[in-house]
């Protein structure tokens, strides 16, 4: 892979995409597995889906975000 030079801006502002991406993500999941335990009384079930689907789908959406950072497009 080769080096570019990146400014310290555009490298922070990925930092806090890559940031948010997996917190959101995170929470989505937590809050959504929460919501459906106290429809269906299955106390930490889905909140334990829930957290394990956000963390994979927020470091799925952290990976592809930075091969689009080093790809230059």
């Amino acid at each position: 892979m080769r080096q570019k030079n990146h400014s310290p801006f555009v490298t922070m502002g990925l930092m806090s995409a890559i940031l948010s991406q997996l917190v959101g993500s995170i929470l989505i999941g937590v809050f959504s597995g929460r919501w459906l335990d106290s429809k269906m009384g299955t106390e930490p079930l889905f909140l334990i889906v829930g957290l394990m689907l956000g963390l994979t789908v927020g470091i799925i959406a952290m990976l592809k975000l930075i091969q689009h950072f080093f790809s230059g497009e």
